[in-house]
């Protein structure tokens, strides 16, 4: 029997995990997370490829096509084939398959996106098919006391403070941050939606703090935050989102993160997940990769049609 194609069904994750096995990498653990039938809210469609195994049929192989709340300009695509039946054709026949079904998306967006892992066969399947890298993504762990720890003695300078993740400002702080440095591959974050995707007890967000360039109560903004998505202490890094106000010069900025960072690593590591277009934070890390005092856990890369 020639392999098949059909709508995924109720059961296809157990019978493709015995065939795939676990997750290469973090990227594609979440990306296996989205399989399901095809749905019409959110628009998805996911579809099943199978093959003839002892004169019965199972799936060896799934794709899906998925247009995301944010960053809407692109549909997230995901192929993934039994390491028995991949260089046959069937990847490349799934990712025909989606971008026919991309052509008839709701919001008339056609153009694909994905993850892949740099150096991975995911990678070279993407770059065959004709996808480039429009963005870098590293998770990094930063070690204790890889970064001085400022003075905050002066009352009318630089003040560290906890902040309510429901609070307006810190809310408006974060959207306004994320979209800009997301000019990449927009989003048009609302402030419900910062609050939903990345403040929201239901986003896993345990706390935050922010750093203000002078006191609140003489007018100080915020020029940087942490927001943190461990919920307790652990000899474990703390997963932590650093972000911070882009209207200030790039040196301020730079200045605002180090000062934040120094003492969130005063005692303990945390992973900070750090895109290139994150310039501030960028400047910041690379020279702690390059002394040792940082170390990159795993990094990603962003594809597109």
């Amino acid at each position: 029997m020639a392999v098949q194609y059909r709508p995924w069904r109720e059961g296809d994750d157990l019978e493709l995990l015995q065939v795939w096995g676990g997750p290469a990498n973090p990227q594609a653990e979440q990306s296996r997370a989205l399989f399901r039938p095809s749905t019409d809210l959110p628009w998805l469609r996911c579809i099943v490829a199978e093959d003839s195994v002892g004169g019965v049929a199972v799936p060896v192989a799934a794709g899906y096509v998925f247009e995301p709340k944010l960053h809407n300009r692109r549909l997230w695509a995901y192929v993934e084939v039994g390491e028995g039946h991949r260089r046959a054709g069937i990847g490349a026949t799934l990712l025909g398959m989606l971008r026919n079904e991309a052509d008839h998306s709701p919001s008339g967006v056609s153009a694909l996106r994905a993850k892949v892992a740099p150096g991975s066969d995911a990678a070279a399947f993407a770059g065959a098919a004709g996808f480039e890298e429009i963005q870098r993504s590293r998770i990094i762990e930063v070690s204790p006391g890889a970064l001085p720890i400022p003075n905050f003695a002066d009352n009318d300078g630089p003040q560290l403070e906890e902040a309510a993740t429901g609070s307006v400002e810190l809310t408006s702080a974060v959207a306004d941050w994320y979209k800009s440095v997301h000019a990449w591959d927009p989003a048009d974050m609302t402030l419900g939606q910062a609050q939903q995707f990345l403040l929201a007890d239901t986003s896993g967000a345990g706390g935050a703090v922010v750093l203000r360039e002078k006191p609140k109560a003489q007018g100080g903004s915020i020029a940087a935050f942490a927001l943190s998505y461990t919920q307790s202490r652990t000899d474990e890094p703390a997963d932590v989102l650093i972000g911070y106000h882009t209207s200030l010069e790039p040196s301020e900025q730079q200045a605002a993160v180090a000062s934040l960072l120094a003492m969130l690593v005063y005692q303990y590591p945390v992973q900070i997940e750090v895109d290139d277009s994150m310039t501030a934070l960028v400047a910041v890390v690379q020279p702690l990769i390059a002394s040792g005092a940082a170390k990159v856990v795993s990094e990603t890369r962003v594809v597109s049609s």
